[in-house]
């Protein structure tokens, strides 16, 4: 017997046939005889509606007062999925975050999970129930619902899984697990058995959208086993009960992957725009001149470049923001260009981040040159690159993209099985 918690997207449980199916996977496991806790999204397109309906109700509204209603769409599905259960004769009762409790900071619409009180899911379990818990939701410390961010039941899933101690996180969604690429883009992208926490993160931050960043962030500090699967294969077909090795992708610790490849998948990641400081003074304290008025608008910014002046009094400055901040941040830009010593700013959308991901890199030599070739063969240029231990991110025109995620995923033999 083991701890399960299991979570199903907004795909999975779109309608009242699909709750059915998710039914049923619940019941393989209740069956097998482990605990077992789901975690629930709203059905697929609901979160959507309930923002659009607080927007129109008035486009500065409180906070509070958005995460009340776009929190009712998860509390509908877990609902819907216990009497789905009852029906098929399993005890099964569910949850809203705040009656665990699942305590979050303030930030309503984007908050952290702080603690979790597992043991009354615990003391349940003892008795036999399953646990149907609205994702994406907790309690703030006003003592009003608070909401983790799109993506969150993902997280709530994982720090659910931390806080009863469970032996496995399975993420249910509309894929079969993590791949080394997009299949949209390049048909070989193979799905991969196991990948460490750390390829996840990277893979995630840069473009992958399987699971919400803050989930894998979480997974890794608790070393919560997380698995990758499909809620749209047959709950019964062979190997779906496996405990050991379900069909889908294991998340787990670097120590667990027996072989390690160089490089274990390609990210990608659209609407990049690219700004370019020319001429700015060089001297102390002119980053944080320029980073933090940005950071204060809530523009995220990446890859950041900086050429060293040649006589030490000026510089240029290069780096990238989301497409659809662009005119904010050269708005925020323009505000402070001559208080800061700015000669130029220039800007330019359509870009793409093609990233390069694999702990394999640690030890070997020559993959960031085997990339830079690769493209230079293929007429792509590269805009800038930044890199890290386990990744090399490249910035080039956007109409590239797809041919550039192919070559990178052909270069280092991740097509071949």
């Amino acid at each position: 017997m083991a701890r399960i918690v299991m979570k199903f997207g907004g795909t999975s449980v779109a309608d009242i046939a699909r709750i059915r199916v998710v039914a049923q996977h619940v019941k393989r496991e209740v069956d097998a005889g482990h605990e077992v806790a789901v975690v629930v999204s709203a059905m697929s397109g609901k979160t959507n509606e309930l923002v659009a309906w607080t927007r129109d109700a008035s486009p500065m509204h409180d906070a509070r007062e958005y995460d009340a209603v776009v929190a009712s769409g998860e509390q509908v599905t877990a609902g819907l999925l216990a009497i789905a259960l009852q029906h098929i004769g399993i005890d099964a009762r569910s949850w809203q975050g705040w009656q665990i409790p699942i305590r979050t900071d303030n930030a309503h619409g984007a908050a952290r999970i702080t603690d979790i009180d597992g043991s009354e899911l615990v003391r349940r379990f003892g008795l036999g129930q399953v646990a149907v818990i609205a994702g994406f939701q907790g309690l703030g410390p006003d003592n009003r619902i608070a909401t983790l961010g799109r993506g969150g039941s993902d997280t709530s899933a994982v720090a659910i899984a931390a806080a009863v101690k469970a032996d496995r996180c399975d993420i249910y969604t509309d894929v079969d697990g993590v791949y080394t690429t997009d299949p949209r883009i390049e048909p070989k992208a193979r799905r991969l058995n196991r990948i460490s926490f750390e390829e996840m993160l990277e893979m995630a931050s840069l473009g992958a959208k399987v699971l919400q960043v803050r989930s894998v962030e979480l997974a890794m500090v608790h070393k919560v086993r997380t698995f990758v699967r499909s809620s749209f294969e047959d709950p019964h077909a062979p190997g779906m009960g496996d405990f050991d090795n379900p069909p889908g992708t294991l998340i787990c610790d670097e120590d667990e992957i027996v072989e390690q490849q160089v490089v274990t998948g390609i990210a990608y990641a659209k609407d990049e725009a690219q700004i370019s400081l020319r001429r700015v003074s060089d001297r102390p304290g002119v980053a944080a001149g320029i980073f933090m008025p940005l950071a204060e608008a809530n523009i995220n910014v990446d890859m950041i470049v900086q050429n060293i002046s040649e006589d030490g009094s000026r510089t240029d400055m290069t780096f990238t923001v989301p497409a659809g901040d662009l005119d904010k941040a050269r708005l925020v830009l323009d505000q402070i260009q001559k208080d800061v010593g700015i000669d130029v700013v220039q800007s330019e959308g359509n870009m793409a981040k093609i990233s390069v991901i694999g702990i394999g890199m640690r030890s070997h030599a020559g993959v960031a040159a085997s990339a830079f070739k690769a493209l230079a063969d293929r007429g792509i240029n590269i805009r800038a690159i930044t890199t890290s231990e386990i990744k090399i991110s490249i910035l080039i025109d956007a109409a590239y993209t797809e041919l550039a995620v192919r070559t990178l995923h052909s270069v280092y033999g991740l097509d071949k099985h």
